[in-house]
């Protein structure tokens, strides 16, 4: 960062560098610091190959309390000529007041040698750092992916799976009750899909059993989604009251409700079709709180739209604790709020007022009260 610190290369160094960069006469080139000036500290010439030559040339140079640069040439080119590496060298020991030079100064150097030569850039403070299987560990680690947060990992191994159908182009479709199956192509094209959600199909026991849900021969139905087969399965029809709706929400799973709320409002006995997504929070994994979402609102239009179904409250619920007979009610009949009353103006202070107060001087030829 030359504007920081005002050192320049001198102009011995900076025909060193013209020279290095368009021959092969230097392997290695150590610059340091003197008199506020980038100054070449020593020179080394190639004899063999760069790889057999790297320790023997660059760690000897390297002092145990002193900053330095080092560019070392390899043996590879690109359209402007040999690549070089830029090696930082900051031990431990050094001064403070010299690390904190070296580290504003790379900058500069860089930008005086060209950046365009420079392939990769190691910084090191001990010299297994700067050693020839340091800079082989460095290519790896660069080489290997960012390391992934559960979460992130957990992503990216949906993300995969859904690359791999798109590829395929798949159709998945219930064995067992094969006029509900959907198309789950999944690409860049398919962006309706995204939107709408993942349509995984309904296996033939939980169609039948929401056919005698509609039919009023069963007054629950509990669906889960399997991940494995990509299918929504039956999971619960046992009668259930209100009272017992607690009880069949999963504390540590997803699931999918339809439950039919007998009830009377305003005098008459009603039957509402209540369905409820149940979803415990964090201690599902991400994967399935994104697929259960994701399969929500293709499962609801399905039970709509080619089941007939008509569902009057639709509910997401994190607790079954939720689900009383109070609750359910206010959700089905909200209550209508009464036109609020306008503002009133409040009245005065009680008792007699003051006499009236001259608030401006009387104007000429008007007499004063």
């Amino acid at each position: 960062m030359s504007h920081q610190t005002g050192i320049q290369a001198g102009n011995n160094v900076k025909e060193i560098f013209a020279s290095a960069r368009n021959g092969d006469q230097y392997r290695l080139l150590k610059i340091v610091i003197e008199d506020e000036q980038l100054m070449l500290g020593s020179t080394r010439k190639a004899s063999k190959q760069w790889e057999q030559e790297y320790d023997s040339l660059v760690l000897p140079i390297l002092e145990d309390d002193l900053p330095c640069y080092v560019l070392y040439r390899l043996d590879s080119t690109n359209n402007q000529g040999y690549e070089w590496l830029f090696l930082a060298w900051s031990p431990d020991q050094s001064p403070v007041r010299h690390k904190m030079l070296y580290a504003a100064t790379r900058a500069t150097l860089k930008k005086e040698f060209g950046g365009g030569h420079i392939k990769d850039e190691i910084f090191g403070t001990t010299k297994e750092d700067l050693c020839l299987s340091g800079y082989k560990r460095h290519l790896t680690s660069q080489a290997a992916p960012q390391p992934l947060t559960a979460a992130e990992e957990e992503l990216r191994q949906i993300k995969l799976n859904e690359d791999a159908k798109s590829r395929c182009n798949l159709s998945v479709k219930s064995p067992a009750f094969p006029a509900f199956w959907v198309q789950t192509d999944i690409s860049v094209d398919t962006k309706h899909q995204t939107l709408q959600g993942v349509a995984f199909p309904l296996h033939g026991d939980a169609v039948a059993a929401l056919e005698r849900f509609r039919d009023k021969k069963l007054n629950y139905v509990q669906l889960k989604v399997d991940f494995e087969q990509e299918l929504i399965l039956l999971c619960n029809t046992e009668p259930t009251e209100v009272k017992d709706l607690p009880i069949r929400i999963p504390k540590d799973s997803a699931r999918y409700h339809f439950f039919l709320y007998k009830h009377s409002h305003e005098g008459d006995y009603l039957e509402s079709t209540v369905f409820i997504y149940s979803m415990p929070g964090y201690k599902c994994s991400i994967r399935e709180r994104m697929l259960y979402s994701s399969c929500k609102n293709p499962l609801v239009d399905m039970v709509e739209n080619k089941l007939q179904m008509e569902i009057e409250k639709k509910l997401e619920i994190d607790n079954g604790d939720e689900l009383t007979s109070d609750f359910l009610y206010e959700e089905v009949h909200p209550k209508q709020h009464a036109h609020k009353q306008a503002f009133a103006k409040p009245k005065g202070p009680a008792g007699k007022r003051g006499g009236r107060r001259i608030t401006r001087p009387p104007a000429e030829g008007e007499e004063e009260d």
